[in-house]
Formats: structure tokens, sequence, C-alpha cells
């Protein structure tokens, strides 16, 4: 392989080269140290030389096999891309800095990249400009008056931030004239590191030394609630240049399950959540145990067999329990006869001994263990008692090496406790970062209540897309990139907010909207002819772009015939003599209107006016024609399942179940939906977007779509009826 060597004045580094080189993982020695570099220039092992920085950005793209499409997919997309390289170079002029800012961030309004539908070297070389720009890009994105270009930029921070953070130690201090080091300061490594990212830090953290968890119980499928949690637990260690590890807290027999475990490790994946290893809390219940034990020789824990609720009650009012000043002879028999699972055994409980007077309950003598003579998904019958969250999580945590613990806020009262367990076993300390529960309106986060629908067959399973569950939303045509997008702008802000669903589908229909095929489609019910007296004698196909703006949705075969079907909605709004356009043909004059007994119109005649103007007509109609090849849909809409903004803890899911949360309309669809794959995301004319959720399979059976929110105000199916 040809050793090549990039060298650059010390006080103009290439940013957007080092950047690319770093994404492509090009095999390029990068030396900031040759005082007798004037430009950028790569040093070829022959002697050969390439200078400048936009002939060495190009260079870099089409020498990068592990992006194909990095100098774009074909040469009119090579082009566009040199515009946009050559275009960057203007943020580097004061006077233009916010025009150019205000240009793109108009541009990237219907598109998600600034060429094609990938990354390439315009978006590294306008994304390096910025970065580039020190305080005063700052400054913009604070101020959210670019959103859709911050939106862009936060995107490929955080897609590419282990690469990218590579690029802080070039970047230039205003007015110093000299590259900043990344371990100067802290504000100057973590700033060009963390662009588009929450601008907080970890207490303690060290760069390359950070070990976080992401900890599920596996008694449910992964909701958008933890997804929060496990992004934000990917950022950091990505910021910090650290690892992830996967633990599942397996320590209720009672609510889990091996089908749980493997769909929470499909739904990590779907976030695109990249961990060192997968790890149980039950890999260590032998340990556990033993120190169960050494805190009660120590007289730091005991066993009780004080009832539950005469338990709780004591435990409100600070009352220390009868059991609390056991000997360490009586505690340990206790514990063995738990251990046997033994009658007596089931009556008792092990019980951390911290401070009944204290005023934060949760330091009022805590439960360690229970004995639940249950079988294990992982270990079946082997144990009879099992520890609690409580006890076991600062245990395994400490154990693990994990330097951080991410735990929403809703934690924050057993903080105390988490650290005072950790010292009463001796072992080290583990930082605590809380971050805000993720709450949304008309939503249930709760894996009891969600299970609850499950039970009563209220939805078809965890992947309902009335569920908030990971794959419920990605199966109501959610993208993941606006998932993480919605909750990086959120960042790990503490305010507890109930935020609107519409906020997030708004993000995900810029996403969709700038690339998603359209199709024609017409509601069976009511569907009215029109008879075009001089439409074509003989049925014609013409080739229609899928996507006026976008050349890579393809083409759509459209036939034109004499009779076409149009809604019964339109029939009834059109007027005799009234001029209508048809998408995608032209004109028509409606010359006949027929109507039955009740007044609905049933037949339409009228002639062309191909020659007429689009701009002097009221209504555009969506049509198709009168051929056997149609299909049959099922148009599918959804609501909230419950019907209170915010359910409270205590409150009975069962008086808030909406009775009315999906709808179903029967339609027609052109023939090129044949080809519709599961998960295709699609626009129907006139009508919104959609995601197909069952493919074409033979023309009885209909495709079934659903209805993908636009962040439009929500409208109860319930008014629809």
């Amino acid at each position: 392989m040809e050793r090549i060597k990039l060298s650059f004045p010390a006080d103009t580094p290439p940013l957007s080269v080092i950047a690319a080189l770093h994404i492509s993982s090009s095999p390029v020695t990068i030396d900031s140290s040759s005082a007798a570099a004037t430009v950028p220039t790569f040093v070829f092992s022959d002697g050969r030389k390439l200078s400048g920085t936009s002939v060495l950005l190009r260079y870099v793209a089409r020498s990068a096999p592990s992006l194909p499409t990095f100098y774009g997919h074909d040469a009119f997309e090579s082009s566009q891309i040199d515009e946009w390289v050559d275009y960057a170079c203007v943020f580097a002029s004061g006077s233009e800095f916010e025009n150019a800012c205000s240009r793109v961030d108009n541009y990237l309004q219907s598109a998600t990249f600034l060429v094609g539908h990938s990354l390439s070297i315009a978006d590294v070389a306008v994304w390096s400009a910025l970065s580039g720009s020190g305080p005063r890009w700052e400054s913009l994105r604070k101020s959210k008056k670019y959103q859709n270009l911050v939106r862009w930029f936060n995107s490929i921070s955080l897609e590419y931030a282990e690469p990218l953070s590579k690029v802080a130690a070039y970047t230039v201090k205003k007015g110093s004239g000299k590259p900043v080091a990344a371990s100067k300061s802290k504000d100057q490594q973590t700033d060009a590191n963390d662009k588009g990212k929450p601008e907080v830090d970890l207490p303690g953290a060290v760069m390359g030394k950070v070990k976080l968890r992401f900890a599920p119980e596996p008694s449910g499928y992964l909701h958008i609630g933890h997804a929060k949690a496990a992004l934000l637990n990917k950022y950091f260690a990505e910021r910090y240049q650290g690892e992830v590890i996967v633990r599942f807290d397996d320590t209720n027999p009672a609510k889990e399950s091996n089908e749980f475990v493997d769909n929470l490790v499909k739904d990590i994946g779907t976030l695109g959540i990249k961990y060192e290893r997968v790890t149980y809390t039950s890999d260590y219940f032998p340990e556990l145990m033993d120190m169960a034990e050494k805190l009660m020789r120590e007289g730091k824990a005991y066993d009780d067999d004080t009832p539950r609720e005469q338990m709780q009650k004591e435990r409100m009012d600070g009352i220390d329990s009868k059991c609390r000043n056991h000997s360490v002879e009586e505690n340990l028999k206790l514990w063995k006869e738990m251990i046997e699972g033994s009658e007596r055994g089931l009556q008792c409980c092990v019980r951390g001994k911290l401070d009944m007077q204290d005023p934060n309950k949760a330091m009022r003598d805590p439960v360690y263990y229970r004995c639940n003579p249950m079988s294990h998904h992982r270990i079946g019958n082997k144990y009879k008692i099992y520890p609690t969250y409580d006890f076991a999580c600062p245990f395994v945590d400490s154990i693990e090496g994990i330097t951080h613990a991410l735990r929403s806020s809703e934690y924050h009262d057993r903080n105390a406790q988490y650290y005072k367990v950790l010292e009463d076993m001796g072992l080290r300390r583990v930082e605590i970062y809380e971050f805000s529960r993720l709450n949304l309106v008309y939503t249930l986060l709760s894996k009891r209540k969600l299970l609850w629908f499950v039970q009563q067959g209220l939805v078809g399973g965890w992947d309902d897309p009335r569920f908030p569950t990971v794959q419920g939303i990605v199966r109501r045509g959610l993208k993941i990139e606006a998932l993480i997008q919605f909750i990086l702008e959120q960042g790990a802000s503490k305010n507890l907010n109930l935020m609107e669903w519409d906020k997030l589908w708004t993000i995900n229909k810029k996403i969709i909207d700038p690339v998603c095929p359209r199709h024609t489609a017409v509601i069976e019910e009511r569907r009215v002819l029109l008879t075009l007296t001089d439409g074509p004698d003989e049925p014609f196909v013409r080739l229609i772009p899928k996507h006026k703006k976008f050349e890579g949705a393809g083409e759509k075969a459209t036939t034109f015939t004499k009779r076409i079907w149009i809604e019964g909605a339109d029939a009834s709004a059109i007027s005799v003599g009234e001029e209508v356009t048809l998408m995608d043909w032209g004109n028509a004059i409606v010359k006949e209107i027929t109507k039955d007994e009740e007044g609905r119109v049933t037949a339409l005649s009228g002639v062309l006016n191909l020659q007429g103007s689009v701009k002097t007509t009221k209504l555009k109609l969506t049509w198709l024609p009168e051929i056997d090849e149609l299909v049959k849909l099922t148009l599918t809409d959804f609501d909230y399942l419950i019907t209170k903004k915010k359910l409270e803890e205590d409150d009975e899911v069962a008086t808030f179940v909406n009775p009315y949360t999906k709808k179903e309309t029967l339609a027609l669809g052109d023939s090129n939906m044949r080809s519709l794959k599961c998960g295709d995301v699609i626009q129907l004319e006139r009508k919104g977007y959609y995601r197909c959720d069952v493919p074409f399979v033979k023309p009885s059976k209909p495709i079934v779509l659903f209805s993908i929110p636009d962040g439009r105000q929500h409208q109860p199916l319930s008014a629809a009826k």
C-alpha cells in the first residue's frame, strides 16, 4: 500500500481533509509539524505531491473504498459536490457568514444531506467550515436561528462522533494563530468533539477511561423512554472515547423472559448502539449472596419476617423493625431458611441497616433480598432467593468497573441509598449522572401497563404501531434517525417535560419527504367514474417520476384511459361546466353530473382540455384508470391508546382506555404499488405518508398501509366516525 503523508501550516489546518481522512479511515499519516509546508499537501512515497485543500478532499473521496458514494454515485452528483466544496470557503468570510448559513438552511428544508442520500465530502466541507468558525457558529446554534442547518450539523456530529472528535486537536483558536491541542483545556477538548450534542459533562470523566452501562430489565420490549437512556450512554461513550456495556437486570423471574432479552438485543441494534459486551446481573448471583451474608456478619443487614404491609407502614413512620437488632446467628439462621425456600424462609427478607429516621424514606432500611422460589429464565430453579435492584445495581456497577451510572431523575431520592450501599459493601464509588425521564402526552411508558394492554388483547403485541416501543414506532413509520435527533435535541436536561409527539413526527417528515415515492389511491366507498368522451380510445401508458424532485425514487407506469375513478368527496365538490385538473395529466371540463335519489353523485362525464392552465382551477384531483391491474388497499389510521394526557402512577389504566384507536379504510391503488416491500415508506397524493406493513401477495388480498403522522395537530379518530 502506498504511503502518503499530509503536511500543512500549523496555523491553518485543513479541517475538511482531516475529517474526511478519519471518516474514511484512510491510511494517511498526518504531520502538522512541517515548518516547510505553506499549503496543505499530500506527499506520496515516490515523491509525488498534491496540494490544496479542495484537491486533497476530492482525492480522499475518490480513493475511499469503504464509502462508494463519498464523491457521489454519478457524474451529476460529483459535479454538485464540487459546487458545495467550492462554496464552503464562503463561511470564512466574516461579512458573508450568516448569508451562507441562511442559504444552506433553506436548502436543507427538504434534504437530509447536501447531495444525494448519504454523506459526501460536500457535507464534510461545510460541516468543517462551520466547526472551524468557533464561537460564531456556536452562538448561532444556541439561538436556533437556522434550525434545518443545526439539525443537519447535529445529525452528522452524532453519526460520525468518533472520527470527528479527532478533528478537535486541529481546531484553530481565533486570533491565536496556533492550533488548540485537545489536552490543553477541557472546554476546548470537548468543544469540537461535541458538535450537536448535549452541552454537558460527566463529573470526573477522564478521556478514554469512561465506562458506562445500559441496563434494561428484560420484562418488556425497549420503548422510547429507554431509547433516551441508551442513546445518552452512546453519546457519552463516544464523547469521552469510552465504552458501553449492555447489562440485563434480570433479578425478578416473575416478570422476565428470553423473549424480552432477544427483542431488547434486537432493539438496541436498531438504535445503532455499539456495545463492548452483554452481561447479566444473574452472572453475579453467587457474589451477591456472599455480599449479603458479609453485611449480615458485619451488622449492616438483617433478616426480617415482618409482614409486608406492616413493614411499609413502619418505613413510612420511621419505626424500627422488631428484627432490626437480631443477633448475627439469628440472621444467618433465617438466611439459610430463605436460601432453602422453606415455609419459614418465605416469610423473610433481608434488609439493609441504614437509618430509619432519615427524612429520605429510601434510606429507611431498604430490602436487599427476597425469597421467591420461581424458575429463572436463564438459570432455571438453581435459586430460591433473588436480590433487589437497589442491592444488585450498585454492586454490579462497581464490580464491572462502571465509572458513571446514568439514571433518570425519578430515582433521585435513591441516589443517597446507592452511595451508602456501596460504602457499606466497601466497594469503589460509581458516579451517578441524572437525566430527565422522557414523558410524552397520551403515552404509557410503564411496562406493567403496556403488558396489561397486551394481555387484554387491546393491541396486537409489543410491536403494535400504537405502542411507544421501538418496534412499534418503527412499524408506524418513524425513522431511527428522527428519534436520535429528537432525543439529542433535548440533551441530558434534568427538566421534567411532558412532550408532544408532533415535534418528533415533524422531524420524521423532513427525513422521509425528500425521498419517498409518490403513489395514488382512491377511497373505494362511493368512488365515481368520470368518463372523458374525447379521451383515448385505446389505453396508453406513460412513465412519470415517482418523485418530481428526487430522481432516485424511480419511475412509475401510469395508464391513461377514457374512464377514470375519482373519489366521491371530490365528485360531490364539482359543478357542471367546472374545469378541474387531473394530476399528472392535465385539465378537464365536467359537462354532466348524475346523482341518485339521495343526491349523491354516481357518475360524471366531461372532456379533456389539456391546453388549460392548472393555475386557474380550484380542484386538483387524484385519479386512477379503470383497469383490472389496480390493487386493493387497506389504509390504517391510529389514535392514542389512552384518553388522559398524563397517566399517574396510581391511575387505573382500564379507566382511561380509548375505545376507538384504529380505523381501516378500503381503497384502490395504482398498479405500481405491487412492488412495495414491507417497511417501504410512500406518500399517497393528497392523503399523506404511509408505511407498507403487508405488501402485495395476490389480487384478492389488500396491501396494508399504516398512516404516518406528519406533525400536524392531532385529530382524534372518534371525531371522524
